[in-house]
């Protein structure tokens, strides 16, 4: 089971899907639209294969400058798919486990 680094803000409930289609067209478009460039769906591979990575974990696994991994991070976190916290002089940055979910299930509802 996957443990909480102190790093990583504790976990939200998981959404709840909406009943109604419009809400959940709505929804889903902003998360694929997260999702829509190849390095960002890179960083939320990489950030779930671990608890957390630190800003500079994730511009070394990267071929991308370190503003460019931050303006994807940012979006990202945007959407509400990763979390992140300042830890000192870095940020530790976490896949958000309910909004994965809720992914997911708005996906099988189509």
């Amino acid at each position: 089971m996957k443990t909480t680094p102190r790093c990583c803000p504790p976990a939200e409930p998981t959404p709840i899907v909406p009943a109604d289609e419009t809400s959940a067209n709505e929804q889903l478009a902003r998360l694929a639209k997260a999702l829509g460039h190849p390095v960002r769906v890179a960083i939320v591979r990489l950030l779930m294969g671990r608890d957390a990575c630190m800003c500079g974990e994730i511009v070394e696994e990267l071929p991308l400058a370190q503003s460019t991994v931050s303006q994807h991070l940012k979006q990202l976190k945007e959407a509400g798919l990763i979390r992140g916290e300042v830890d000192g002089p870095r940020v530790c940055y976490c896949v958000d486990e309910g909004a994965i979910a809720l992914l997911k299930a708005l996906l099988g509802r189509l």
